[in-house]
């Protein structure tokens, strides 16, 4: 495997630094490690991004995550792994990947479960950090990056 360039986030002067400070200012909002890190491997998988869904897994097999958990995320309805509060980000983070996918992008429904377990500050948190990695999943996957190559 190849990439067919550079990631553009370091091709683009300043590009990193900005996504990576807005992962930094994500992480002080009340929102668990261990759920955004789930929440990035959910949308990672979705969007078939091999670099996030390699890297997030490993970030959440350091943490501590047993095999379980890491080999449910995909199906997180059907197992007993996860907390009510993980399993409303988990669906608003399929749903805000996959917004053309229905009608009304994020149902009410997703909406008020998440509501129901985060604050305002810890949803907004939220919001930006599945929208943070699916740029991520669209620069990688674009671009052909390859898991592993930190480089």
């Amino acid at each position: 495997m190849k990439a067919r360039m550079g990631n553009p986030a370091v091709v683009v002067p300043d590009a990193m630094q900005t996504l990576l400070k807005l992962g930094k200012a994500v992480k002080k909002c009340g929102v668990p490690e261990t759920t955004l890190h789930l929440v990035y491997l959910r949308a990672s998988q979705i969007n078939g991004c091999g670099v996030c869904v390699d890297m997030h897994a490993r970030d959440l097999k350091k943490a501590g995550e047993n095999d379980e958990r890491l080999w449910s995320v995909a199906g997180w309805r059907d197992t007993p792994y996860f907390t009510d509060e993980e399993r409303a980000a988990l669906a608003l983070a399929e749903a805000v990947t996959r917004l053309a996918d229905r009608p009304e992008s994020v149902s009410d429904e997703i909406w008020d479960a998440a509501a129901d377990h985060y604050d305002e500050q810890a949803l907004a948190a939220l919001v930006l950090a599945i929208s943070t990695v699916n740029l991520w999943n669209r620069l990688n996957a674009s671009t052909k990056q390859v898991a592993g190559d930190w480089s």
